[in-house]
């Protein structure tokens, strides 16, 4: 199977009360991707990044309703996640959805949402997903890796470097598998991609707060959805493992560590 995992964002500038359709980020898109209609094409979980209370909501004639579908109502700098997180919302191949927000007022305030997706077998990618159980059975020691993100002020995916720009410390050849991370700073989204994960970016909320939910993220969601979710990547290509993020107009840095497990090459260790 073609596994597949993909983080898209958005953003809207001062839309205030008014329901404001996103614009999606470079590279972004509200169209789920083409596969097979049998396969199944999850919707992981959806957050947003306020500066004023507002609503976040994603909407199609193939969701519940096309008229509100997926509303959710936030508050200000609470990165949280949106959705429970073992219901399994379906979504259809080449479905459009209707990505909208409200919030701040405030000119040039941006407000940014994002969701993430899981596809059972999309073409054309391999992306290197593993299960809870794998992690914990080949996993060998934790580790982590800090960048530093220049994030930019314009809305949209920003300050990309690769995981090894400033620490260097992955063994040679070796397998690791992301199963969460930690932000000094609030930011949107983080995100990492590169040829392990089929060039499709996978992440999750910039909630520097939210430590025990980000901490181990990817793990989680594999536990809690019983599917494999755990981006893993060979140290090999580190030079392009890239990570960025989604930031609002006031540009503030930050710091991501990435949490990593080693992966015994062989099966069970523990």
């Amino acid at each position: 199977m073609g596994l597949g995992m993909e983080v898209v964002a958005g953003f809207a500038t001062a839309p205030g009360a008014t329901v404001t359709a996103l614009t999606m980020a470079a590279g972004s898109s509200l169209t789920i991707r083409n596969t097979r209609l049998d396969s199944r094409i999850y919707l992981i979980n959806a957050w947003a990044d306020w500066q004023a209370a507002g609503i976040f909501q994603l909407r199609s004639p193939k969701l519940h309703d096309n008229v509100r579908g997926l509303r959710f109502r936030g508050v200000a700098s609470e990165v949280k996640p949106l959705m429970p997180t073992k219901h399994k919302q379906l979504l259809v191949p080449q479905d459009t959805l209707v990505g909208e927000i409200t919030g701040s007022a405030t000119a040039g305030d941006i407000e940014s949402a994002a969701f993430m997706t899981w596809y059972e077998d999309l073409p054309g990618a391999e992306a290197r997903l593993v299960s809870a159980g794998e992690v914990w059975d080949r996993g060998v020691e934790v580790t982590s890796v800090e960048n530093l993100l220049a994030l930019g002020t314009v809305g949209g995916f920003s300050g990309e470097e690769a995981i090894n720009a400033e620490q260097d410390l992955l063994k040679a050849n070796t397998d690791y598998a992301l199963v969460g991370y930690l932000v000094d700073a609030e930011c949107a989204v983080v995100r990492w991609r590169g040829a392990d994960t089929a060039n499709l970016g996978v992440g999750g909320p910039g909630d520097e707060l939210g430590r025990d939910v980000t901490r181990d993220w990817f793990l989680k969601l594999a536990k809690d959805w019983d599917l494999p979710m755990v981006p893993v990547f060979n140290s090999a290509n580190k030079g392009g493992i890239l990570i960025d993020g989604v930031q609002d107009e006031n540009g503030l840095d930050v710091t991501v560590t990435s949490i990593f497990v080693e992966l015994s090459p062989g099966g069970r260790l523990r």
